[in-house]
């Protein structure tokens, strides 16, 4: 079996938004970091998803014996972008047990009767755990300011009280790992022309999609901002290209694979005396 060809360089410090971050100079085509081909690209998936299982599991088993560490994935894009596939190739290697997943609808009513952070805070992954955001808090900010549904001061305040969320979840040991997947609106069309295309698929197209796309410009601009206001040390955002999506998978399995080892994740000592076990065990 041929070697996986692996990142020369980590999506963590190569997508990264820094000062100065204009998402119109990032190319959705591109693979930063990354030599390969397709073919390097999936067989990299494959070869680390093991590794990704593992991290997660000695996370759930320190979360069990009393570790505040936790894990946020938070996925946003434009429709078609692939949030779907990150989760069902990437998180869905690891145990469904230790995931917490939650896509973002539209709010309720009764959510609406609440301040715009408050269906969010109650999904914010326990100890232990994987929590993964399928849209977010953040289209608090993108979908309001793009239909003029939130003035200049309100949307002020919403990138304030989210920077102040975050901090806040950090504070109690959550890792957050912001993720925009970026695709071009050729590509976009291309992916809503295939879905018209594929019966097995048509329950996934909206003519909603159609409604959001003429804003194409407008959410680019708001993205720009999201970013400029709320990409922080502690959660810094990273635009991934996703005209690709072998690349989109590996460079977020490698975002979330460098996120778990940095929190020096260990197995948990047992409790009780392995020997007197073992024996007993041997002797039932």
């Amino acid at each position: 079996m041929p070697v996986a060809v692996e990142f020369a360089e980590s999506p963590a410090k190569s997508l990264r938004v820094g000062p100065g971050f204009s998402l119109a100079s990032v190319d959705p085509s591109a693979t930063p970091g990354y030599s390969g081909a397709k073919a390097d690209g999936k067989s990299l998936l494959a070869a680390q998803d093991a590794r990704l299982t593992e991290l997660q599991e000695k996370l759930f088993a320190e979360g069990k014996f009393g570790s505040n560490k936790r894990l946020l994935l938070i996925l946003q894009a434009m429709d078609t972008a692939g949030k779907g596939g990150i989760v069902g190739h990437v998180v869905g290697a690891m145990d469904p047990q230790g995931v917490q997943l939650k896509a973002f609808k539209a709010p309720t009513d009764e959510e609406k009767s609440h301040d715009f952070l408050w269906r969010v805070e109650k999904e914010a992954p326990a100890a232990g755990m994987v929590g993964v955001f399928d849209r977010s808090h953040y289209e608090d900010v993108l979908i309001h300011r793009v239909h003029g549904w939130a003035d200049a001061e309100e949307l002020e305040r919403r990138y304030a009280a989210i920077n102040d969320f975050e901090s806040r979840l950090v504070q109690q040991g959550t890792t957050i790992v912001k993720v925009m997947l970026n695709i071009s609106q050729n590509e976009q069309k291309k992916r809503l022309l295939a879905r018209l295309d594929d019966p097995s698929k048509h329950w996934k197209y909206s003519r909603g999609d159609l409604v959001e796309r003429a804003f194409w410009d407008d959410y680019m601009d708001a993205y720009n901002t999201a970013f400029e206001k709320t990409s922080t040390d502690i959660a810094p955002w990273h635009v991934v290209p996703a005209n690709k999506k072998w690349y989109a998978r590996i460079a977020v399995q490698q975002l979330l694979l460098d996120a778990l080892e940095g929190l020096s994740l260990e197995w948990p000592k047992a409790d009780f005396d392995v020997a007197t076990e073992r024996a007993l065990v041997e002797q039932s």
